[in-house]
């Protein structure tokens, strides 16, 4: 099957291809892209750790990051959404703040960025929740082993609000907490309550281009693989007008990113990856997403961050499954200037929840 050009936008960060061919590469050396990384324990105070590489994970090898300045500081597992859209290109400069207290672990996903250059999958190959929940759990059981930990703490927005939620339903015993932000819920999405407010939106600015092609897109719900993303640039710029800009600086990306195989697999990947969780007819992995069904209880606390201003998984969706959950601790953070897509005040709100509740994760 002739792969499908999907739009970018079901993001943890304003990720695209584009970005990486365009971005300046930060002044250091690259990692050794076909290294395997170690399973050494490393436990020592005040020892930094900078590496990326293969890790065998799920039957193949995955690409992985780990970076923080002291390699015995809790562990915060990355998991990046999409899906799709790794993190690992940008995260130093997104979340550099956090090293200083934690170490950050993170991979592409099976079917991303650098999983996908060293794996390629067609589009008749399924990608399974299933399949990405069993990695991330294997990813969590490495991490821990590598730095000597009993538990990680578990990250995730958008899909991997999703992935995150399953992995800790899997086995909540890996893990001291988790902290989710754009907390995706159950399909559809978007929802008639993300797409009145968008038009509400385009209607009082007399937007008459953004409203007539929010009404070509018909009834919800969108079977259209495209679809959707034509609706996420339309949410996005409605979006960026009402909360603080992400820096120009925060998407640098490191060396080993910033080549035309990269750029490459990376839009493959995300190709791939998207029209898995659609589905040509709506029948992907985001038609069989609800998170109620998984019940309510958790046995981890579970700490939630949310955008005021997103457009896509609105506040009052995600304050609804909040209220629905019961976990030993459990908080709900609404972020002003904050939208869908990880920006300063956000990363802010993670990075002090993460300090405040679980940095005493070991």
């Amino acid at each position: 099957m002739k792969k499908a050009c999907m739009p970018r936008m079901f993001l943890p960060l304003v990720l695209a291809a584009s970005l990486l061919a365009q971005a300046p590469a930060q002044a250091q050396a690259p990692a050794a892209g076909a290294a395997r990384l170690a399973d050494t324990v490393c436990r020592t105070p005040g020892k930094a750790v900078d590496e990326a590489g293969y890790v065998a994970i799920g039957g193949i090898e995955q690409w992985v990051r780990i970076k923080g300045s002291s390699c015995s500081n809790p562990i915060v597992l990355l998991v990046h959404g999409g899906p799709g859209n790794p993190t690992t290109p940008f995260a130093d400069n997104y979340y550099k703040a956090w090293e200083n207290d934690f170490t950050i672990v993170q991979w592409d996903q099976r079917g991303a960025g650098m999983t996908f250059k060293r794996n390629p999958l067609t589009d008749d190959v399924p990608l399974m929740i299933e399949q990405l929940r069993d990695d991330g759990l294997e990813m969590a059981r490495y991490a821990r082993h590598r730095f000597g930990k009993r538990q990680v703490i578990l990250v995730g927005g958008s899909w991997s609000s999703v992935l995150a939620v399953h992995m800790v339903k899997a086995d909540p015993a890996l893990f001291c907490g988790v902290v989710s932000n754009s907390q995706v819920v159950a399909e559809p999405l978007p929802d008639r309550a993300s797409l009145d407010a968008t038009l509400a939106l385009a209607r009082a600015a007399g937007d008459s281009d953004a409203i007539a092609r929010i009404e070509a897109l018909g009834p919800l719900p969108w079977t259209d693989p495209r679809a959707f993303g034509i609706f996420r640039r339309v949410i996005r710029k409605y979006e960026n007008a009402r909360t603080e800009p992400v820096p120009k600086a925060w998407f640098a990306s490191r060396p080993e990113y910033a080549t035309p195989e990269y750029e490459a697999a990376y839009t493959a990947g995300e190709d791939y990856s998207w029209l898995q969780f659609v589905g040509l007819k709506g029948d992907g992995i985001a038609s069989r997403i609800d998170l109620y069904k998984l019940g309510p209880k958790f046995a981890v606390p579970f700490y939630m961050v949310q955008g005021q201003e997103d457009l896509l998984t609105m506040p009052a969706s995600s304050k609804r499954y909040f209220d629905f959950i019961q976990a030993p601790r459990k908080d709900y953070v609404l972020v002003p200037r904050a939208g869908h897509d990880p920006n300063p005040p956000m990363v802010e709100a993670q990075y002090r929840l993460l300090r405040e509740r679980l940095g005493n994760c070991r």
